[in-house]
């Protein structure tokens, strides 16, 4: 039997909003069967607690963000990919602001204090979306994300495919496609960071957005280059921080997905229009779990993920 997880252990983080600038002080705490991903704001008297689940997200722009009466936590999208990533079903995720820490930009950190507070399996199956039947969103005319498409497929596992396009001559076009069954998401998406463009960042910053980009949290890229020390971790870092991006949206189903997903251009607001979307349809997919052992499992989910250096 595939069994739910939790963590062994609290552990503790501190960092800083991209978009808000403030230091956050953040605790992951065990939490028991079907508790799902909560998040607390424990600065708030008294705190506010918010599922991560879709009908909570209040705003896709540049981040996703879920609210609950008016408290809202931006940015939650690593690390709820870093959980899916780990195969982890229930945890309390306690924060001292209203934006999630961008450590260095990607998943990585987050993985390194999950495995860190340890893993452990719980009495009860873990429960899986399979998707029984495709489902397609395009962004409509007039919508900042009119060019954007997502999809998701029957597929007998989980992978992702995705393109990006940008008007600029380092980026370009990336593609990848990453199938779990074959790939670790530790060592090939959690270390992918997120970038930006230097000539976008004066005017977000004068929006109040990406206050705290620095070459030490974001790849920075001009017309020329890669301007961080370094250079890129992978040769399509790129688009691998997108399919990161788009594990963690998906997350907010509240399960993992027994499917394929296959973006073009799709960003946060991509995923939220398609996780509607899909629970909207009911004939497109079915909650499974994989209690027999004669029933193969998906390979992402057979094993607590070792420790990689």
């Amino acid at each position: 039997m595939i069994r739910q997880r939790t963590l062994k252990n609290v552990i503790r983080g501190r960092g800083v909003g991209l978009h808000t600038g403030e230091t956050v002080s953040l605790r992951l705490l065990p939490a028991p069967v079907d508790t799902g991903v909560v998040f607390s704001r424990i600065d708030l008297e008294p705190a506010v607690d918010i599922p991560a689940l879709s009908e909570h997200v209040s705003d896709t722009t540049l981040a996703t963000t879920i609210a609950k009466g008016g408290c809202r936590i931006s940015t939650i999208e690593h690390l709820m990919s870093a959980l899916y990533g780990l195969g982890i079903d229930n945890v309390f995720v306690e924060l001292s602001g209203p934006e999630m820490p961008l450590m260095d930009g990607c998943a990585g950190t987050f993985v390194f204090l999950l495995q860190s507070a340890g893993i452990e399996e719980q009495n009860a199956p873990k429960r899986f979306i399979r998707i029984k039947k495709p489902v397609t969103v395009k962004g409509p005319e007039g919508e900042r994300w009119f060019d954007q498409s997502a999809t998701l497929a029957p597929h007998d596992g989980f992978r992702l495919n995705h393109t990006i396009i940008y008007d600029n001559p380092v980026i370009k076009e990336q593609q990848a496609s990453i199938d779990f069954s074959t790939t670790s998401y530790i060592k090939e998406i959690s270390r992918a960071r997120t970038f930006g463009l230097m000539q976008e960042f004066d005017s977000l910053r004068e929006q109040n957005q990406a206050v705290c980009a620095s070459h030490d949290n974001v790849v920075a890229v001009d017309q020329f280059q890669v301007l961080n020390d370094g250079g890129l971790r992978h040769e399509n870092e790129f688009v691998r921080h997108k399919i990161l991006d788009a594990i963690g949206d998906l997350y907010l189903l509240g399960h993992p997905i027994v499917g394929e997903f296959t973006g073009h251009k799709s960003g946060h607001a991509a995923h939220h229009a398609l996780r509607e979307e899909l629970l909207q349809h009911t004939d497109a997919w079915e909650m499974v779990t994989f209690e027999s052992a004669d029933e193969p499992a998906p390979h992402l989910y057979a094993e607590i993920p070792a420790v990689e250096n």
